[in-house]
């Protein structure tokens, strides 16, 4: 719990790269004290990413397991004065606390649990914690990728799926688009004929862009936020929309993607542009996982656990290691509600057998 607070406490927001350098020297510190061999990979637009390997015993000769999360947050500069971080009764409140700072806490309490048991760790750990998750890995992807090529397995250590700590097997994959509009200006009230509106242009294209919802299948496509215009009296010649879209299935991608592309100007005076895709692959129930979940599930029995999986519809960086077919469990963090939210917490009673769930996990996979 004080490892925790003292995560919370450090400010984290993905666009602030001086607070998320602070933690990632932080916990390179602290990892460091634990005889591992801390390596930052720096990024000029993000914060800087965290890599942490540890040796095994002599004469181990598995492969690594990797560590996967992040430290960024959602939370702007500022928070912990209207949200600070505290305990009530059984729950520790606070920005990140549930995604995923207390999963960081369990990774390192884990990693000293074992090197005390064992005298020597049983294998070797590769912790990799990345500063832009929640803004779309653009810096660290391509490090995640690789170092998952050279484990064993990955273990994802976001939070758990609802207050029964289901771990995930299977996430949705997440796109982004922008779609930009350009219309024709023309005074409002003097020459309305003359002006080409890129915002109803706009209104027409959400309609049809909200059509592409298909629920049943799992396929879910949001335009999340609008801009447009300069000044009432003028008919607007620019306007665009985010649009946030999750799909069920990795086949669902580029069906989803042709829609976008083939949109047309309802108002054949405008033009329409396109961006962005598809960045997160779905995280599909594979053999892999399935086996990585029968594992898990087995050392929970032990203690008389009965742990679940589930399916969710946000991503993370195991969408990443499991579209390349590494075996892959998430959800394995903290148990708690509230994840981006003012209510965000951990229940603080999970936190022991989340600990022994992963130390099991590293020891088997």
């Amino acid at each position: 719990m004080e490892t925790i607070r003292e995560l919370v406490e450090i400010e984290s927001p993905s666009d602030n790269k001086p607070a998320v350098d602070r933690i990632a020297s932080f916990l390179a510190a602290r990892f460091q004290a634990l005889g591992g061999r801390a390596q930052l990979h720096p990024s000029s637009e993000f914060g800087d990413s965290l890599q942490v390997d540890f040796c095994a015993a002599p004469g181990a000769t598995s492969k690594p397991v990797l560590l996967l999360g992040h430290y960024d947050t959602v939370y702007p500069m500022g928070t912990l004065a209207q949200m600070p971080c505290g305990v009530e009764g059984d729950r520790m409140r606070g920005p990140g606390v549930l995604d995923m700072k207390s999963g960081i806490g369990l990774i390192l309490h884990t990693i000293e649990a074992l090197k005390t048991w064992h005298g020597e760790l049983p294998r070797p750990i590769t912790v990799f914690l990345v500063s832009d998750e929640e803004v779309g890995s653009y810096s660290s992807r391509k490090i995640t990728e690789a170092l998952a090529k050279q484990s064993a397995a990955v273990l994802v250590l976001e939070p758990a799926a609802g207050l029964k700590g289901a771990v995930k097997t299977a996430r949705k994959g997440v796109g982004e688009y922008k779609l930009q509009v350009k219309g024709i200006a023309a005074h409002a009230g003097l020459d309305p004929g003359k002006g080409h509106s890129a915002i109803l242009e706009l209104s027409r294209q959400i309609t049809a862009i909200a059509k592409m919802n298909n629920l049943r299948q799992g396929i879910s496509v949001n335009p999340g936020t609008i801009c447009g215009g300069t000044r009432t009296n003028v008919i607007a010649a620019e306007a665009s929309v985010g649009i946030d879209v999750r799909i069920k299935s990795a086949k669902q991608a580029k069906g989803v993607d042709r829609k976008f592309r083939s949109l047309k100007p309802f108002d054949k005076h405008c033009a329409l542009e396109i961006s962005g895709g598809i960045n997160r692959m779905p995280m599909e129930r594979t053999k892999g996982v399935a086996a990585l979940y029968k594992k898990a599930f087995n050392i929970a029995s032990e203690i008389g656990w009965n742990l679940q999986e589930a399916a969710v519809g946000g991503g993370s960086d195991g969408n990443f290691t499991a579209g390349m077919g590494i075996p892959t469990l998430d959800g394995m963090g903290g148990v708690g509600d509230g994840a981006h939210a003012v209510h965000e917490f951990i229940v603080i009673p999970e936190l022991p057998r989340r600990a022994l769930l992963l130390a099991g996990m590293i020891e088997s996979v």
